[in-house]
């Protein structure tokens, strides 16, 4: 399946019935090898799978688990995309706090203590590396509204809005991740004051870690879609009643 393919069944509302059964084939695929899909540490704190790269469009599987190390980070889990997001949760609870930014003008009166403020960096990815510059301007930032989003659930995040994500109700979670760029904005960090411009190589995990990640995954969701999705090692099934049945949704 393809952007605009998933898009649909999340806008039709069918996406409960089609995405949990793709994902585990995407996740049996690339743990046994058979995918050149990448599963790579996020500095955010999930494993990606970067399914679908293809002009303004992307597609990703999005995993948080306790069998990867999250990737260190040079900054903070407080971040904005420059492109609109569309998200279905395939399992797990995914909370999203939005930010509200205040500028900080730096030790002028009445501006933010110096533990409150955060600069901005411009993150610009390039292959497996994150050029995160230094752009000099201050900040500071208090929570906002937040939103939590459940097993089958869907949710959309505009371009250029600050906020972090959390998962609750344990460590497990994952959702179908769809991007369209948006012209003109950029994918933005906050970080610590004095930071200055640097680089940042994502890396795999160790690959027996991996192939735990996305086993316990594809478990995950065969037990939150048990008509839906096929358990890890399945492959769809061969039987012409099924197949047809499928086809006509």
């Amino acid at each position: 399946m393809r952007y605009e393919e998933i898009r649909e069944e999340i806008r039709a509302g069918t996406a409960a019935r089609t995405l949990p059964a793709w994902a585990g084939r995407v996740l049996d695929d690339v743990a046994a090898g058979r995918s050149p899909v990448p599963a790579v540490r996020h500095p955010l704190g999930f494993v990606c799978l970067p399914v679908e790269r293809s002009g303004d469009f992307g597609v990703c599987l999005h995993i948080w688990t306790p069998e990867v190390r999250p990737a260190p980070s040079t900054t903070s889990p407080v971040h904005c995309h420059s492109w609109d997001l569309v998200s279905f949760v395939l399992y797990g609870t995914v909370r999203n706090v939005r930010m509200d930014i205040d500028e900080a003008p730096g030790d002028t009166p009445g501006g933010a203590p110096a533990e409150e403020a955060r600069q901005i960096f411009e993150v610009v990815s390039e292959g497996g590396v994150d050029e995160l510059r230094a752009t000099g301007r201050t900040v500071r930032c208090s929570p906002g509204r937040s939103s939590a989003h459940r097993t089958g659930e869907s949710y959309t995040l505009p371009a250029g809005v600050f906020h972090t994500t959390l998962i609750e109700d344990g460590l497990d979670a994952a959702t179908v991740a769809l991007g369209r760029q948006t012209p003109g904005g950029g994918d933005l960090s906050l970080g610590p004051l004095g930071v200055p411009s640097h680089r940042v190589h994502r890396s795999r995990s160790d690959h027996a870690d991996t192939v735990r990640a996305l086993r316990r995954s594809a478990r995950r969701i065969a037990a939150a879609h048990p008509r839906a999705a096929a358990g890890p090692g399945e492959r769809p099934s061969t039987d012409p009643q099924r197949r047809r049945r499928s086809a006509r949704r």
